[in-house]
């Protein structure tokens, strides 16, 4: 949600460089325009203040530095997945802002696990588990988002 949230800042709101920076490919733009380097740095920079929330409520800041590594690493590795996820989007021929289920549901999970996965060791059935619930959560915030006239679409 910070992208989201990012572009609701006036300041942000100004800062509208593409991460694909214009490019296209075969006629098509890489990433589009609703992929910005706003919503990157803002939402890695949220994982980060998660994580050092997280670290002091539940670890008391045992080995801080680490965790605010994973802690970065899983949010740009989740902005990544999603912008990896919107070039098949484009190569497949859907609009920006089209649904594509599931994998919009999918993709930041899948991004962070693979970023993330350089320091953390998980076996499947972690895997399965961190998929079930953020599959859940991504479904119950995009509604949330929805009834609070944040997003467009309810998912």
């Amino acid at each position: 949600m910070s992208p989201v949230l990012a572009n609701k800042i006036p300041y942000l709101r100004n800062w509208k460089t593409p991460i694909d920076f214009g490019v296209s490919y075969n006629g098509k733009r890489l990433l589009g325009d609703n992929k910005r380097w706003r919503g990157v740095i803002v939402g890695t920079v949220m994982a980060i203040l998660t994580g050092l929330v997280t670290s002091h409520f539940y670890f008391h800041h045992s080995n801080l530095k680490s965790w605010l590594i994973r802690s970065a690493l899983i949010g740009l590795g989740a902005l990544l997945g999603d912008a990896v996820e919107s070039y098949f989007k484009r190569l497949v021929g859907k609009k920006p802002g089209e649904r594509w289920f599931p994998f919009d549901q999918i993709d930041y999970i899948v991004g962070g696990l693979v970023l993330s996965g350089f320091i953390f060791d998980l076996d499947l059935p972690q895997i399965a588990y961190i998929f079930a619930v953020y599959f859940g959560l991504h479904i119950l915030i995009a509604y949330i988002a929805f009834l609070l006239g944040l997003k467009e679409k309810p998912i």
